[in-house]
């Protein structure tokens, strides 16, 4: 069955306003250089690794190998760019509210990525079947 296009729309949008909105507060914030490019870094980290395990975990339930290491590696990378960034904004000199700004823009953006690629891969195995 093929994905609804309002969910597809809806993780385009989810995607979309979690990482545009991370990255305009990054832009915008009075941090150092360095410190915006750790926010960046952990961001595009996050994103690439739950993209990974979203397919290493679709491509298990679907019989495809994936060896032991690949898929233990795509958790243990998503769960250290969470911890890096949940450790990085405990230690940041910002308000409450900015914190909490960061920390569900970045779960909003990794949502979307996931939601985003399992949208596409069911797309593609749909227009493989018709």
């Amino acid at each position: 069955m093929k994905t609804s296009a309002a969910f597809v729309g809806a993780s385009w949008v989810a995607l979309g306003m979690g990482m545009f909105g991370y990255l305009i507060g990054l832009w915008r914030s009075e941090m150092l250089l360095n410190e915006k490019g750790f926010y960046f870094t952990v961001l595009m980290f996050g994103l690439f690794s739950v993209v990974s395990l979203q397919k290493s975990v679709r491509d298990r339930l679907e019989g495809f190998p994936v060896t032991d290491i690949y898929y233990g590696l795509s958790w243990f990378s998503t769960l250290l760019s969470i911890t890096l960034l949940t450790i990085g904004l405990w230690n940041a000199t910002l308000l409450p509210s900015e914190k909490g700004f960061y920390a569900f823009a970045f779960m909003l953006g990794l949502f979307g990525a996931i939601a985003v690629q399992k949208n596409t891969r069911d797309n593609q195995e749909f227009t493989k079947k018709s």
